[in-house]
């Protein structure tokens, strides 16, 4: 809500900003009122849940730890499922899975709702109780899914590990979760390779002394090495009712622990509650992707992070919408998966990463060209900050400039997305690379080292100065580290750890982490405003950009780039890549070193690491955990280009 005054000239940039706000004039109310009185307006979306029993006190703040809707009762699996299963809705798709290989299973509400409950009945009769830790070490396959809201039904807390992860890296989650059971499968599939999960959980429980029963996923043909406290998920599940009557919980009960590595140490157990966390999403699905009935929502995440958690799995079930589950990777067999799966499946919502996007802009238009795309009407974007140049191919080549793209900022500490487009209230003006506004109910803010709040078009640290019912409760077991890591570095302030700064529009633009903020000679630069620069040269497709130390500027950039097919690296393109930096970003963005490889060492869910490109432009030891590595020979091939073009330098 904009307020003039009659008696003061306003100059251009306040002419803008007005302009901006009473075009999305709904949106800016809703986010003002909603600031006013947000106890009230979280309790409003609340009321849009299945409550056993209403909650005594809206929100219990003892900073830094917040409890919503204390006093509250209710059930997840209830939300997701029940609510469902006696309207026309539970005949309609609830899951509809697709392997690598094309192969198809489909779960009707109802069909989902007899096997959540088949299966829970199965934990419970395992011993499960409320409280209880359930580990699901599981490919991307609808037992995943059933699993989680299984483990809802009974009380149970769920730690859904990426099936990505090595043995220790489950060790660690297990042991200090002190689960009780892990659910895995026999293998996985991924680009054709066969993942031996049964084997991994074998290797990985030999050091929990919690786990007390694993139950196997029979996927393959051949036989199942069964230990002593296996289960075979089928034999369990042959003879169970289908209906598991729902353990009814506290709001605040924990629903999942997720576990997030950082570049050193042990990962952080994020403890999300019951009500507060449902309220968020269901909330936020609703407002950003303007669900309707018949809509076929394609989540491309992995449900192991938390985007498949809230937006794959809980925020469809909660709205009664179709999701698209795929157990595979967007160019494999065949650089044309998405647009495939879309064009079959009739997908209507595409929320997919920048990085996946820029794969598939390595390869010609004619690839998502020649498959018809029309059912699509809304393009989303989660992960990391887009590109301006690959936001536009995004529009133009996939939407045909009918769809609008929802670009969403959050994290997994914060449950669900914190900003966004929100089509489902009104419409603003669209700007390539910009997370927009916060959505109503979260009071984002940008600020210097102090704390203060910086002035439009200066870049500051993203931190959130009110709680918000999505937010993680704590950290597992660490409440210290829980407050040095969020709330120490700004008193009174969550700290995202992320850079951004806010426009003449206030829209909101991340510049990626703050720990990845290059200084150079002084200045501080943002790892994604450089690459950005990088890509929108016409022969990059992706770029990582990185500093090391230099004795004259402190730190000196290096800029690892892939390079689009038909293009080759030669001497010309460096000083031409050079003078664009320089004019785009200004001559404080001289890159010192740049080097062209054929991939970036990212994780699973298409992050770039990059502190792995730092320690070999530095020729240090690498450390932290590597175990979410997507492709181990990246870092190789990186090495060898390094080492070559030193080679070069030093003739």
């Amino acid at each position: 809500m904009i307020e003039q005054k009659s008696s003061t000239k306003l100059d251009d940039a306040q002419k803008r900003t007005l302009e901006i706000n009473l075009q999305g004039k709904t949106l800016q109310e809703t986010r003002y009122n909603a600031l006013e009185n947000i106890e009230e307006f979280w309790a409003e979306q609340a009321n849009n849940l299945i409550w056993n029993k209403k909650w005594d006190k809206i929100l219990d703040w003892n900073p830094p730890f917040a409890k919503w809707f204390t006093g509250g009762l209710l059930n997840a699996s209830v939300n997701c499922l029940d609510k469902h299963i006696n309207n026309i809705t539970k005949n309609k798709a609830a899951v509809i899975w697709e392997s690598e290989s094309g192969d198809v299973r489909t779960l009707t509400y109802n069909q989902l709702y007899v096997e959540v409950n088949k299966f829970a009945n199965a934990l419970r009769n395992l011993g499960i109780r409320k409280g209880d830790r359930v580990t699901i070490y599981l490919p991307m396959v609808p037992e995943l899914p059933i699993a989680m809201l299984a483990c809802s039904r009974i009380g149970a807390t769920h730690i859904v590990v990426f099936s990505g992860f090595s043995s220790q890296a489950l060790t660690d989650r297990i042991n200090d979760s002190k689960s009780k059971l892990i659910i895995t499968a026999d293998q996985g599939i991924r680009r054709g390779k066969i993942l031996e999960l049964k084997k991994i959980v074998d290797s990985a429980i030999a050091s929990t002394p919690s786990i007390e029963n694993v139950i196997v996923l029979k996927r393959g043909i051949t036989e199942i090495e069964m230990n002593e406290k296996d289960l075979l998920w089928h034999e369990l599940v042959k003879e169970e009712k289908s209906y598991c009557k729902p353990e009814i919980v506290e709001s605040t009960h924990p629903l999942y622990i997720l576990y997030t590595s950082g570049t050193t140490g042990k990962p952080k157990g994020v403890l999300h509650s019951t009500g507060g966390y449902l309220t968020h999403i269901y909330a936020t699905a609703k407002w950003v992707f303007d669900y309707k009935n018949e809509d076929i929502f394609f989540c491309t995440a992995d449900i192991g992070w938390v985007t498949g958690h809230s937006y794959m799995v809980y925020a469809p079930l909660l709205h009664g919408v179709t999701s698209v589950i795929y157990e595979g990777t967007p160019d494999f067999p065949t650089p044309d998966r998405y647009w495939a799966l879309i064009e079959k499946h009739r997908a209507t919502i595409l929320y997919t990463t920048p990085t996946a996007l820029r794969i598939y802009m390595k390869y010609d238009l004619s690839i998502p060209s020649s498959f018809d795309l029309s059912s699509l009407r809304l393009l989303g974007t989660v992960g990391e900050a887009i590109n301006p140049e690959v936001w536009l191919w995004y529009f133009r080549v996939i939407g045909k400039e009918k769809c609008p793209i929802v670009e969403t900022w959050w994290q997994t500490e914060p449950g669900g997305i914190m900003t966004s487009q929100c089509l489902g209230i009104d419409t603003i003006p669209m700007k390539p690379g910009s997370g927009t506004f916060p959505v109503p109910g979260v009071d984002i803010g940008i600020v210097d080292e102090k704390g203060m709040d910086v002035n439009p078009n200066n870049k500051g640290y993203l931190v959130i100065k009110r709680p918000w019912p999505g937010m993680l409760m704590t950290l597992w077991n660490n409440d210290d580290k829980y407050i040095n890591t969020y709330w120490n570095k700004f008193q009174g302030f969550y700290y995202s750890g992320d850079f951004a700064l806010l426009d003449q529009d206030n829209y909101i633009w991340l510049l990626g982490r703050s720990d990845d903020v290059l200084k150079i000679a002084g200045h501080r630069l943002g790892t994604m405003e450089l690459e950005s620069a990088f890509v929108s040269f016409n022969a990059i497709a992706e770029a990582a950009v990185i500093s090391k130390p230099d004795e004259e500027k402190g730190e000196a950039i290096v800029a690892f780039l892939v390079l689009k097919a038909g293009y080759k690296e030669s001497p010309e393109m460096r000083t031409d890549l050079v003078n664009h930096i320089r004019k785009t970003v200004g001559p404080i963005a001289t890159p010192n070193e740049i080097y062209f490889t054929n991939k970036l060492p990212k994780t699973r869910s298409g992050k770039i690491i990059r502190r792995l490109l730092k320690s070999i432009s530095t020729n240090s030891e690498i450390i932290g955990d590597t175990s979410t590595l997507e492709d181990e020979a990246s870092i190789e091939e990186i090495k060898q280009v390094y080492r070559d073009f030193q080679d070069i330098t030093k003739r």
